[in-house]
């Protein structure tokens, strides 16, 4: 059976960050909710204006993990906001609002409704804008998947799994702490390969990638979109069980290759 996390108070979000810009601290606008509630009903009458009533679509979250800043852009810890924007443009949904900490954007694939978000809390603190998405439209936590980086995975090598640990990834230890120790959320996986010899796993991290393992996460990253599309359309169960045996032999292909 599906959680929900509970919607304590979502008119405000409090700011634990003073070094994060103004415009993330503030009350989550009224606009937004109207914004929300237009867009639900927009789907509602899509489904009811043919003869046979049906339910509409659950929404889902897909948020990436991150850090903010060109600082970080392209590096190996950021390709969960990679994901995010490959994902944005094939689908044509512009992430040009603010919500909850995060650089947010909505619409539809389908009828299905989509919220897409890239925390701006630092990934250490990504839970503090994923907890209270989450809570703000009371999603069922089997519809808030994350994208995160996997030094467990190969180079380019990609898993989509309906729930797990945080395996000491703390962007993902902040996001089950602030969905209340709640681990039964679906996560893509999106590996990065180890760090070469004695290198400090941190410093791997903050690197940018090389030329060929650039190419790899390219690619990785059409797949990553191709196997979302599907799972907005088949469901989680059927997309990750095609997508991961599909992986898995990559994964035999690409792990003895240099990077």
């Amino acid at each position: 059976m599906s959680q929900i996390i509970g919607k304590s108070d979502p008119g405000m979000i409090i700011a634990t960050q003073p070094s994060l810009p103004l415009s993330l601290c503030l009350p989550l606008s009224l606009v937004q909710k109207i914004s929300y509630s237009i867009m639900l009903n927009s789907l509602s009458r899509r489904c009811f204006s043919t003869r046979v009533a049906t339910s509409p679509p659950h929404p889902w979250l897909f948020i990436g993990l991150g850090n903010p800043g060109d600082k970080y852009k392209g590096t190996r810890h950021n390709v969960g906001f990679e994901m995010i924007d490959a994902f944005a443009e094939s689908v044509g949904i512009p992430m040009n609002e603010v919500h909850s900490k995060a650089v947010f954007g909505k619409g539809f694939v389908g009828e299905v409704p989509v919220f897409l978000a890239k925390p701006q809390t630092y990934m250490n603190l990504s839970g503090e804008s994923a907890g209270p998405l989450a809570a703000y439209y009371k999603l069922p936590l089997n519809h808030v998947l994350v994208f995160h980086d996997d030094l467990n995975l190969p180079c380019g090598v990609l898993r989509l799994n309906d729930k797990g640990g945080h395996g000491s990834h703390k962007g993902l230890k902040s996001v089950i702490y602030h969905l209340r120790g709640n681990r039964e959320f679906p996560r893509l996986r999106i590996g990065i390969g180890k760090p070469p010899g004695q290198m400090d796993p941190k410093a791997f991290l903050l690197q940018k990638f090389n030329v060929t393992a650039r190419q790899r996460i390219d690619e990785a990253l059409q797949e990553g979109v191709d196997a979302l599309k599907i799972l907005l359309s088949k469901g989680l169960v059927e997309s990750s069980r095609r997508f991961n045996q599909e992986q898995k032999y990559k994964h035999l292909r690409v792990q003895t290759l240099p990077v």
